[in-house]
């Protein structure tokens, strides 16, 4: 069983022992669907590779009935992120499938299957991107504050520090790289901090809370500024190492950095190095590449670097929002055709 499976298993299990708090967390993008280019025709659901009876419910409630794979499905809920080339195989043999539900917001476990559909040939991918951004904000955050207070170093110690230390996050300055979902509840959770926010995102425009936004090309000038760094950006060949030890040098020595994204949008070797050198306050990291992390990587003996294991979205928090995700799109599929969380497959998120 791969750790993709393992996560919906434990879902399927949290779903089945009745503690999952299915009002607990909000999905921004519901309601907010579109009419894709070209919609899918309609047709027979299909659930793989796993059909879990939390998520074949999520279908059910959507209007559809679930039926086996055959030349006559037009509808795919795909349940695994690990299983792409598995995902691939099926898309060629059954060449009359036009939509495709994704499991997780990100797609990158995907991108060779999306590849091949980049001229826009392909179904219609939609993924639960934006689904889960409440709660990895609210850890994007938790995470900085844990930084900024120096809580990991504090927490390896047996003895009173003799120095009070630690950073407030009040009034800050906060530099998002990303402007999706997460970024956006990232900058809705630190209102009350009243800290000045710099967004970084792929094109121009503005970004309601922000008090400037500017493009990748000027991520390079605003670095020197940032007291706090997020990432919170998709996984492309664009920002793989976006943050290597280049921009790690541009960065305030009392700079924390945060990153909730993917791990490959980090040089783990370049931050190991920054923080044995002192030259960052600290780094949170919920992701890392692999996952994961070696035992021996350099990180884990960075005394200011706290790695939380994937946990900012766990699968408690994301079962429900995953399952009211795949029954609106279902609703779509069969209805108004306003789907949510439509994948390019050409850019890859």
């Amino acid at each position: 069983m791969t750790t993709s499976d393992r996560m919906v298993a434990s879902a399927t299990f949290a779903a089945d022992a009745a503690f999952l708090l299915t009002d607990q967390h909000r999905d921004p993008l519901a309601g907010q669907g579109r009419v894709p280019a070209r919609p899918p025709q309609l047709g027979p659901i299909a659930v793989l590779p796993h059909a879990s009876a939390f998520f074949t419910e999520a279908v059910i409630a959507g209007g559809a009935e679930i039926g086996e794979l055959s030349p006559e499905t037009r509808g795919l809920v795909w349940l695994s992120e690990q299983r792409a080339d598995e995902l691939d195989e099926i898309l060629q043999t059954h060449p009359g499938i036009g939509w495709v539900q994704l499991p997780w917001a990100g797609v990158d476990g995907f991108a060779t299957v999306l590849a091949r559909f980049a001229d826009g040939s392909g179904p219609l991918f939609t993924s639960a991107k934006g689904a889960y951004s409440e709660p990895v904000a609210e850890h994007a955050v938790a995470l900085t504050q844990a930084v900024l207070r120096e809580l990991a170093p504090k927490a390896r110690v047996d003895r009173w520090a003799p120095v009070r230390t630690g950073l407030s996050l009040y009034g800050r300055h906060v530099v998002i790289v990303g402007a999706g979902g997460i970024a956006t509840e990232i900058i809705r959770l630190l209102q009350p901090y009243r800290v000045r926010i710099t967004v970084v995102r792929r094109s121009a425009g503005s970004m309601p809370g922000a008090d400037r936004t500017v493009t990748t090309r000027e991520l390079h000038a605003v670095l020197p500024e940032a007291e706090v760094l997020i990432l919170a950006a998709a996984a492309t060949d664009e920002t793989r190492a976006l943050i290597a030890a280049r921009e790690l040098a541009l960065l305030p020595p009392t700079a924390a950095l945060v990153n909730i994204a993917r791990g490959s949008l980090v040089d783990q070797d370049a931050l190991a190095e920054a923080l044995r050198e002192k030259r960052l306050l600290g780094a949170g990291l919920d992701v890392t590449t692999p996952e994961p992390l070696p035992a021996e990587h350099a990180l884990w003996s960075q005394a200011r670097c706290l790695i939380t294991s994937h946990s900012a979205d766990t699968p408690e928090m994301t079962a429900p929002l995953l399952a009211r995700r795949i029954t609106e799109n279902v609703r779509a599929f069969l209805g108004d055709r306003r789907f949510v969380g439509i994948v390019d497959p050409a850019s890859g998120y």
